[in-house]
């Protein structure tokens, strides 16, 4: 426990680390390029650990918080181009404020841009290197009447397009699967059913679909089940109901009551629907049958809703052995081959988060689904221990959602200074002082609100 507690503090601090470095460096490159004299470049907040002046002239600056960073501009608070104030005559031209509109705007929007950038070199990387790897999207299981179900999908077909964009790999099914959620409408989905040639076309009606689940799942939620995990149980919990009723480890569900048992999410399901029903269970047991009795205890979910709970758990397996010949699919990449679909990959996840975003403003997406520190350390080192690739695709995300983020019209972000900006491009004067002052306190308190609730939300998956 206190190993991966501190292993997630290390990934955070290099996750944000390299995100707030790389944003701010943004900020200062094209300061430089346009001749404006940077005063100070921070990364993180708090006093000061190390500080050293550069031959440039510039006082960098690292602290212990690494939750943002800044770059100091000379003149970069002043209110209009012409502007003595503390700013001596021979510097004046070095500033900031004194630069023209455009010079201005590109140094602002540098940051989320470096963001951006940082994404595309990374897809980039893992493109060379990794290639693109999945499984094929051919349903395992489809969950008794459910939407999929229910549209007409069955086990071994292929899905081949979701919404008319083409998924060859799971992956893929997911991401189109997320950019509907919170929607009401119809889900078209193509498939290739078991055993044919040609694609079919499935609609499944979708209404406010997921909008409060604080931790969404869209395969699963519509009955999609990406491969079985065979029902062979690894242990039960002393005193648990699975226990009382007999099963042990290695006991391999055949069935409960009528229905044949295929995979352990078939069983999960069956055991969560009868809360306090006693079920006969076939089980093989070496070379052996037996039936036995078990009653699911009494729990509840998330929302509130009971459901049954044996307290048993699955044994491991190895998924990629046990996927059928032709299943895995890779394409590889060269340094130039690789650039296109990274630039594409930064593109849609850019889009998606955005579109995100705005679900969670109008309310067709939950606001628990806003992540703070805590969380992102969790995740930081969870996908660390799972290798490099998966790490740094956990990165970009992360990168393309603080550009995004960042490009809002909100005041104290640079979209908000962008947004100031574009208003004096039209009026051909500065936004005045006073406006400024107001959109600084309601961004301020904007900002403040968010970070409590991702604060909050972090501290509720806790608990």
């Amino acid at each position: 426990m206190a190993q991966q507690l501190v292993i997630n503090i290390l990934a955070l601090i290099v996750t944000l680390g390299i995100l707030v470095t790389i944003h701010e460096f943004g900020h200062f490159w094209v300061a430089r390029r346009c001749g404006v004299k940077v005063l100070r470049f921070s990364i993180g907040f708090g006093k000061a650990v190390k500080t050293w002046v550069g031959r440039d002239g510039t006082e960098y600056v690292i602290a212990p918080i690494p939750l943002g960073g800044y770059v100091k501009m000379l003149g970069q608070e002043d209110a209009s181009v012409v502007d003595a104030g503390n700013i001596p005559e021979n510097q004046q031209h070095l500033s900031f404020s004194s630069k023209p509109l455009w010079q201005r705007m590109a140094i602002v929007a540098a940051g989320p841009m470096a963001n951006f950038l940082l994404a595309i070199i990374v897809f980039w990387f893992v493109n060379v290197f990794y290639g693109l790897t999945g499984t094929a999207p051919v349903l395992a299981n489809v969950v008794n009447d459910s939407p999929a179900y229910r549209a007409g999908l069955r086990a071994g077909d292929e899905l081949v397009a979701i919404d008319g964009v083409e998924t060859t790999i799971w992956e893929q099914v997911t991401m189109q699967l997320l950019a509907r959620l919170g929607e009401t409408g119809e889900l078209n989905v193509s498939a290739i059913p078991a055993g044919a040639s040609a694609a079919r076309e499935y609609v499944i009606p979708l209404l406010s679909w997921e909008s409060d689940n604080a931790e969404p799942n869209p395969l699963g939620s519509l009955g999609f089940v990406q491969y079985e995990i065979p029902p062979v149980i690894e242990g039960v919990v002393p005193g648990g109901a699975a226990a009382a009723g007999g099963l042990q480890a290695g006991d391999r569900i055949l069935a409960a009551g009528d229905e044949v048992i295929n995979g352990w999410v078939q069983w999960v399901q069956l055991v969560r629907e009868n809360p306090q029903e006693p079920m006969q269970v076939l089980v093989r047991r070496g070379t052996e049958e037996i039936t036995l009795s078990v009653t699911p205890a009494l729990s509840a979910a998330e929302d509130g809703s009971p459901i049954g709970l044996i307290g048993a758990y699955v044994q491991e397996f190895d998924l990629y052995a046990s996927l059928p010949e032709g299943s895995v699919r890779e394409v590889d990449y060269n340094v130039l081959t690789a650039i296109a679909p990274a630039i594409q990959e930064t593109w849609e996840k850019s889009v998606f988060v955005l579109v995100s975003m705005k679900k969670m403003v109008i309310g067709l997406i939950s606001v628990k689904n806003i992540s703070g520190p805590i969380t992102i350390a969790q995740v930081a080192g969870e996908t660390a221990s799972y290798g490099l690739e998966v790490y740094l695709g956990f990165l970009a995300v992360l990168s393309i959602s603080l550009g995004v983020l960042n490009l809002l019209p909100i005041p104290v972000l640079d979209g908000g200074h962008l947004l100031y900006y574009g208003i004096e491009a039209i009026i051909r004067r500065p936004v005045p002082e006073r406006v400024q002052a107001m959109g600084l306190q309601l961004g301020l308190l904007l900002i403040s609100g968010i970070m409590v609730l991702a604060i909050y939300n972090d501290v509720s998956r806790l608990l």
